[in-house]
């Protein structure tokens, strides 16, 4: 039943987030992923929580926390990343100044 329940809002997310994305406009797509990659910073908190917990357990969950921490780490650089080379495309260009 549990099963049945997580499936269900797994379905619903799927729709509900996909007729979000469709209705933003496409000069509004960067932006709002920029700051939904840094605010993803929560799952490097997350990780490292989960992480303290398996410290002394197997390897595999060493594994999996130190993986966990990895990617979340990349999707926040990537985040801030990506808002700094479009903010750079509104930056104003001085005189004499090299690229």
């Amino acid at each position: 039943m549990i099963f049945l329940l997580m499936l269900f809002v797994f379905m619903l997310a799927i729709v509900v987030g996909n007729e979000l994305i469709s209705k933003v406009p496409p000069t509004l797509h960067t932006p709002l992923m920029s700051g939904a990659n840094a605010i993803s910073g929560i799952t490097i908190v997350g990780a490292l929580m989960c992480a303290q917990y398996v410290a002394e357990d197997g390897t595999t969950k060493q594994i999996l926390a130190i993986a966990a921490i990895a990617l979340a780490m990349i999707n926040v650089i990537g985040g801030f990343m990506v808002t700094d080379r479009m903010l750079a495309m509104f930056a104003t260009k001085k005189k004499g100044a090299k690229k």
